[in-house]
């Protein structure tokens, strides 16, 4: 005979977050990646008051997006949450309103190209000042985790504390100054255009790179920005699907995979947002420029800046070093182009003509029939 404990019924897995997602009644999109963000279908949210959709990719988990859209002369509802988003404005502009303390806003204002993070549980309302034309912003978010962790939306969105370690009402929080540190680290909390933003060279990765990494929202998130040169692609590496790549400039694709699994190409061109793979577990994914001009993405995360440990073991590392631009051979990330796929560059090469794009990667791979272009030296140098 079967014990009591063999018959009794099984705990109904609950998913706090799938749960929210639903009762949003707001468009609901998924899939491995958006081909372009500034058409994306988006309707009604009661929660803001304005148009908008949730996008939950094959690959995100503890992350998401939300996409915003406000009509001419309109504004969202004010708002607070615990859940931290970094926000990047794909058209429009207009001003946004920040507070703690309903006696001390602060203003400041934000157009196409603008990348921010509010600091987490900051009232705020986003204004679009134009009467004949809409404005549209997406952030990326740790609402997932959230709450998965707390599963109480009142907690959530009706916490009263105030993190002023992270604001305190600086006249010129949003000023979009900013210091630089090794490492490429440029911490601010307001880019007013990232796609006229200075880049610094980032040799190691290839491709005739330059980056900046950010510390942003009172110095806690981390989020970076790169760019590569035409008929080039970077090095590969390996990592969780957790970061979300915007494009801002130029035309190529992605390919991503997981462990021995076929392959996925995403093709993207400004606007399109992709992850660094579409599902659990560590993902080798790549970037190709195929187009005639260079190509930059953003990089919009929420996870810990170098500023702050995520672990016992982070804590005792250099701020300026980290394992994207390691070899794997030496305990990284990163493939070097002698060790890749001979297939990928193959592929590649077929791309570029195809589109009358001369290969421009003789000095990095030893499978490319090309031409001169950047070299391991990385006498490119930075962008001025």
């Amino acid at each position: 005979m079967p014990s009591v404990a063999e018959t009794a019924p099984v705990v109904e897995r609950i998913d706090p977050y799938r749960e929210w997602r639903q009762r949003e009644e707001v468009p609901l999109l998924g899939g491995i990646y958006i081909r372009d963000m500034r058409t994306v279908e988006v309707g009604p949210w009661p929660r803001k008051g304005v148009k908008g959709a949730l996008v939950y990719l094959d690959g995100d988990n503890e992350q998401d997006i939300h996409v915003v859209e406000i009509p001419p002369g309109g504004s969202t509802i004010p708002e607070r949450h615990l859940y931290d988003e970094a926000i990047y404005v794909v058209s429009g502009r207009g001003t946004a309103s920040v507070w703690y303390d309903e006696r001390r806003k602060q203003t400041f204002e934000w157009g196409e190209g603008s990348f921010f993070v509010l600091p987490t549980n900051m009232q705020y309302q986003f204004f679009n000042v134009s009467g004949s034309q809409p404005a549209r912003y997406f952030s990326v978010t740790n609402l997932p985790a959230i709450m998965r962790q707390f599963h109480n939306d009142d907690f959530i969105f009706h916490s009263p504390f105030a993190f002023t370690d992270r604001y305190g009402g600086e006249s010129d929080y949003f000023s979009g100054e900013g210091k630089l540190y090794r490492g490429r680290l440029w911490e601010t909390n307001f880019v007013p255009d990232i796609r006229k933003m200075k880049l610094f060279e980032w040799k190691e990765r290839g491709g005739g790179g330059t980056n900046a990494f950010f510390m942003l929202a009172g110095g806690t998130i981390n989020s970076h920005v790169s760019r590569f040169q035409p008929g080039t692609y970077k090095k590969a590496h390996r990592h969780g699907p957790g970061a979300h790549l915007y494009i801002i400039q130029g035309n190529g694709y992605v390919l991503t995979q997981r462990e021995k699994e076929e392959r996925i190409r995403c093709d993207w061109s400004e606007g399109s947002l992709y992850l660094s793979g579409a599902g659990e577990g560590l993902w080798l994914h790549q970037h190709f420029n195929v187009g005639q001009t260079p190509a930059a993405y953003l990089v919009l995360g929420v996870g810990k800046s170098r500023r702050y440990a995520s672990d016992r073991w982070s804590a005792e590392k250099r701020t300026d070093k980290n394992l994207a631009d390691v070899s794997e051979k030496e305990g990284g990330w990163q493939v070097e182009y002698q060790d890749e796929d001979p297939e990928i560059h193959r592929i590649f090469e077929a791309e570029l003509a195809k589109r009358g794009v001369p290969c421009h990667m003789k000095n990095l791979s030893p499978n490319c029939t090309g031409t001169e272009g950047p070299t391991q030296a990385g006498e490119w140098g930075d962008e001025h």
